[in-house]
């Protein structure tokens, strides 16, 4: 079997996102384009195996964050997203996509055990959804509606997914 690499203009992005902290910050400025359907790609679990996210677009509103074990802007939005997910508790499902640059499941496995992170963790080994979702960087957030439409797109610490994630949860507080 064939491996595909992780394409070299990610990492390009990679590495200038991580030289401007919140240079790409905002809602909409990166990535797929607001009001485009969100793709399906197939992913695989800490396990090794596979999940495709087409089994909650159109079903169920979504939010994705692209992130590594090494992201400081992920870091930041850790409590964030914890926060985000006690209040809309499962109206949302959270996705986390662990994208395979410098880390191993083993690797995020354990950081997942001790951070307690907020969502279910995918792991992107062969640059699949990053591909897909046009990820920029590393806490890269998507917000997909109920019907499978991208209502937000983000980067960086500062970002403000909370507005679109109340929209498309229902929940008002």
């Amino acid at each position: 079997m064939m491996r595909r690499r992780t394409p070299a203009w990610w990492l390009a992005g990679l590495l200038l996102g991580l030289g401007a902290p919140g240079a790409l910050a905002g809602q909409g400025e990166a990535g797929l384009p607001l009001g485009t359907r969100a793709p399906s790609a197939v992913l695989k679990d800490l396990d090794g195996n596979p999940v495709d996210l087409g089994t909650w677009i159109g079903k169920k509103p979504l939010l994705l964050e692209f992130w590594a074990v090494w992201c400081d802007n992920c870091e930041a939005l850790l409590p964030r997203m914890k926060q985000a997910r006690q209040w809309v508790g499962d109206r949302v499902e959270f996705l986390g996509v662990a994208v395979a640059v410098s880390q191993s499941r083993d690797r995020v496995r354990r950081y997942a055990e001790q951070h307690g992170m907020p969502f279910r963790i995918l792991y992107d080994d062969d640059g699949t959804a990053v591909r897909a979702y046009q990820a920029p960087v590393t806490s890269y957030v998507v917000i997909v509606d109920r019907g499978g439409k991208v209502v937000y797109t983000g980067v960086g610490a500062e970002q403000a997914f909370e507005p679109a994630l109340r929209e498309v949860s229902g929940v008002t507080n």
